[in-house]
């Protein structure tokens, strides 16, 4: 899935495999698909029965699936950690990418990190809050989700 040289990681959109998604993919998926493109959270306008955050999470992670899942039966999508997605961060992109699949800049102030954490408070948890992290970043509050590219078995 991903090609080295040196310090650089360069993804192989040919290969079949296990990788961090798009942001367009994440936030596709936190939405529901489709479907869910009118809610202000993964799954919900409300905040507290799909997430954890600083009002209900006191101050820490939680075990997956503990909230309500959104449409697609994705849970913290929403709040318990913020999760990496391959894209590099440029506030103006999304006025010049494609309107399809959009893969990201080809370079940033650090990669994006979608869906907001059990630290912050709910506006950081809406499904189309962004924020970004220097490569390298491992705070406690931060994580990941896995998507696979390719034909599947």
């Amino acid at each position: 899935m991903y090609e080295f040289e040196g310090t650089r990681t360069i993804w192989n959109r040919e290969a079949n495999g296990w990788r961090l998604p798009t942001e367009a993919e994440w936030e596709y998926a936190a939405r529901g698909g489709r479907d869910g493109w009118r809610t202000v959270y993964a799954g919900q306008n409300l905040a507290s029965p799909v997430a954890w955050y600083d009002q209900n999470a006191d101050g820490r992670t939680h075990p997956v699936a503990l909230k309500q899942e959104n449409k697609l039966g994705l849970h913290d999508m929403s709040g318990n950690v913020s999760e990496w997605c391959w894209d590099w961060y440029r506030s103006g992109y999304y006025a010049e990418s494609p309107e399809e699949n959009p893969a990201g800049p080809d370079a940033g102030a650090g990669r994006v990190a979608r869906g907001g954490n059990f630290g912050a408070g709910d506006w950081s948890l809406r499904v189309s809050s962004r924020e970004f992290y220097a490569v390298g970043y491992d705070g406690g509050h931060i994580g990941f989700r896995l998507v696979r590219s390719g034909d599947l078995p």
